[in-house]
């Protein structure tokens, strides 16, 4: 079995599709010395906190390498292949990734301030936590999905900002102004909630869902009424904690409506 793989190895090395130890080795020091190395094939490369400020790494393939931490402002990442790669954390602002590859590309917390990216390039990328993203490169859909996953581990306050955002992107929307209540329903802003209702509901008239706009209003006018109320810490002052709990029908649908992804679950959050 060994003998009968080795030639179509040697032949791919051959052939340039798979670098040596020694050419992987030259193209690392490239890019450490030189900061410039185009095209270079550094496919599971160690490349933790390096200093890669305004290099030139263009169409390089950098295959599950591990950037994590490393400092890549102004870099020139057009083309490359940044499948599975670690950026975790990585300062990328200024950075140019059109045309890059981010399959399964780790950019959690990573600084993309400035970083010019196609339009819908973090589809298929984990980007929870980056900062300094330009608007219209995340989907209404990526938006909405990571709130839902927030919403879903009880990061409330996360999970607001990221239907915000969606309303954003996609404000006539009325799902994302639901659930965006639910959150904010969830860390007691009762009056933002309400308000919130209040909206997807008239964005549900306008659509001739008069059924969902009165349970809506409903809930608005509830959760107005909870302000008034005294409710201990222990019960609980989230509208899965209340007012689900209601005998209204309709408001039991509330949440687990709001909650629903736009695309099915993916990589990216």
């Amino acid at each position: 079995m060994v003998g009968r793989k080795l030639p179509i190895v040697l032949l791919l090395i051959s052939n340039g599709l798979i670098a040596t130890p020694v050419q992987a080795n030259e193209a690392l020091l490239k890019v450490l010395q030189e900061r410039s190395c185009p095209g270079c094939r550094l496919a599971d490369a160690d490349l933790v906190h390096a200093d890669l400020r305004d290099a030139d790494l263009s169409e390089a393939q950098l295959m599950r390498a591990n950037l994590g931490q490393a400092q890549l402002d102004g870099a020139n990442l057009r083309d490359a292949d940044l499948s599975f790669t670690s950026l975790r954390g990585a300062s990328l602002r200024g950075a140019d990734l059109t045309g890059s590859r981010l399959y399964g590309t780790d950019l959690r917390d990573a600084d993309l301030t400035g970083a010019q990216l196609d339009t819908d390039a973090l589809t298929e990328a984990h980007w929870r936590g980056a900062r300094g993203i330009a608007q219209g490169i995340r989907s209404h859909a990526q938006l909405h999905n990571a709130g839902v996953e927030a919403f879903q581990t009880g990061q409330w306050l996360v999970a607001e900002q990221l239907f915000g955002d969606a309303i954003q992107s996609q404000p006539q929307e009325p799902l994302s102004w639901v659930a965006r209540g639910i959150s904010r329903s969830e860390q007691a802003k009762d009056e933002l909630a309400a308000a919130d209702f209040l909206y997807a509901a008239s964005l549900y008239n306008t659509q001739g869902s008069t059924e969902w706009a009165e349970q809506l209003n409903q809930a608005a006018k509830l959760i107005s009424q909870r302000r008034l109320e005294n409710v201990s810490p222990q019960e609980g002052k989230g509208i899965g904690g209340q007012l689900l709990q209601s005998t209204i029908t309709g408001l039991r649908m509330i949440a687990p409506i709001a909650a629903k992804a736009l695309i099915p679950f993916g990589l990216g959050f």
